[in-house]
């Protein structure tokens, strides 16, 4: 059975952990649901994991709808949420046009967008026009160039608007929010003050959820992880080797064998060829 949005706020009610996973194709969203991801997060962050940009902000709505699109053909049954891209919902004018193109376009079941009192009352102005809203706060990586890449919230100042923001979005009717780079005993406090899930990454064990990004799991790409991310296979070093692997056996002659090659009758190939040479 699909995923809802009852079904998520009862995960809440009832203790239950919520994973999400980030998806931004078929193929990821296809395997995803298939092991029983309950949430897939079509997030901005494919500007770095697929397009190899170093922020999210060059990531364009046209891009988001395409992947979105692709993402939820492979998902039969986890709730699909798109991110909005920078500057996309600067104004409730804006951000109703990007959820629109979100939603037909690529027939998400939910937006997610960044922020806290500047953007309360697009989030209310969405959901009242039937709009699912994700809200995103601590760490918002369109906002990096301003924040800085660290944790959030540490200063009782920053904790306590943290909070306010978390408790404006639930009232705006936001059905679930994350929280990014934040001390993991705030996010406890905002959890629980909260009706709504909070889903973490980087965030700790108090929260309602997990949200951690698909080339992370799978150590996909080079590199040192983000402390947040826990690296559950190094499936890009196993790709590497099956292509070196393929790469060998074109050069050597090994591949292909007959079992991947066809045949057609003898007298119809002479026939084809008859007078050519």
């Amino acid at each position: 059975m699909p995923v809802t949005l009852r079904d998520v706020q009862r995960m809440k009610d009832q203790g239950e952990r919520i994973a999400m996973v980030t998806a931004y194709d078929y193929a990821s969203a296809r395997i995803a649901d298939r092991a029983g991801v309950p949430l897939l997060l079509v997030g901005d962050s494919l500007g770095m994991v697929m397009h190899g940009h170093s922020t999210t902000l060059p990531v364009t709505l046209d891009d988001m709808v395409r992947h979105s699109a692709a993402v939820m053909r492979g998902a039969e049954a986890a709730l699909v949420v798109g991110d909005l891209p920078f500057l996309t919902y600067a104004s409730e004018a804006d951000a109703v046009a990007s959820a629109r193109r979100l939603m037909q376009e690529a027939g998400v079941h939910a937006v997610k967008l960044e922020g806290g009192a500047p953007v309360v009352a697009g989030v209310r102005r969405l959901t009242e026009l039937g709009v699912p809203v994700m809200g995103h706060l601590g760490f918002t990586p369109q906002s990096q160039h301003q924040l800085g890449l660290r944790v959030q919230g540490k200063a009782a100042s920053e904790a306590r608007r943290l909070l306010e923001d978390a408790l404006s979005l639930q009232a705006a009717g936001a059905f679930a929010i994350v929280l990014e780079l934040v001390p993991a005993q705030l996010a406890r406090a905002v959890s629980e003050r909260l009706r709504i899930p909070t889903i973490g990454i980087g965030a700790g064990a108090g929260c309602d959820g997990q949200v951690q990004v698909w080339h992370d799991l799978l150590g996909l790409l080079d590199g040192k992880s983000p402390r947040h991310a826990k690296r559950y296979a190094d499936i890009g070093t196993a790709i590497g080797s099956v292509l070196s692997a393929y790469v060998e056996e074109v050069k050597s002659g090994a591949f292909p064998t007959a079992a991947q090659s066809s045949t057609m009758d003898e007298a119809e190939l002479a026939q084809a060829l008859a007078g050519l040479d």
